[in-house]
């Protein structure tokens, strides 16, 4: 199982407002076929707030009918976990993100990749190499 970060998600699902550049395009074409293996099956896991920043992207760039229809239907992909976080979850991402200077989502992902022994992440952030995680 890979942990997948909110980015990959969100390149997946919008259209860019402008022709993207050779960069964007790899990254736009890259999750595309991450997020088609995840609804043919293969295992991911994520966090209610990682989920969240897709659905208030895709709200805020696209709408709020395909920004819930998007998370009702990877709610019930058999193969997907999404973890909760709790408020403890979030004090210790936000400790470690002043430690390694990095987002407290991204710190929240490595707290809860950690707790679930989950190895590699789906992401284009480079701060997870700082903590010592297989990005894919």
């Amino acid at each position: 199982m890979r942990f997948v970060d909110s980015n990959v998600l969100i390149y997946a699902l919008l259209k860019p407002k402008k022709e993207p550049d050779d960069r964007i395009a790899e990254m736009k074409g890259k999750s595309v076929e991450i997020l088609r293996r995840i609804q043919e099956g293969e295992k991911v896991a994520t966090t209610v707030v990682h989920l969240s920043e897709v659905a208030n992207v895709i709200a805020s760039r696209s709408n709020e009918k395909l920004s819930a229809e998007f998370v009702k239907e990877f709610l019930t992909l058999r193969n997907v976990k999404v973890f909760e976080v709790s408020a403890e979850d979030y004090l210790k991402a936000s400790l470690l993100a002043v430690e390694k200077g990095v987002d407290v989502n991204d710190a929240l992902a490595y707290v809860k990749m950690r707790e679930h022994k989950i190895e590699e992440i789906y992401t284009f952030d480079k701060h997870f190499v700082k903590m010592g995680v297989v990005v894919v």
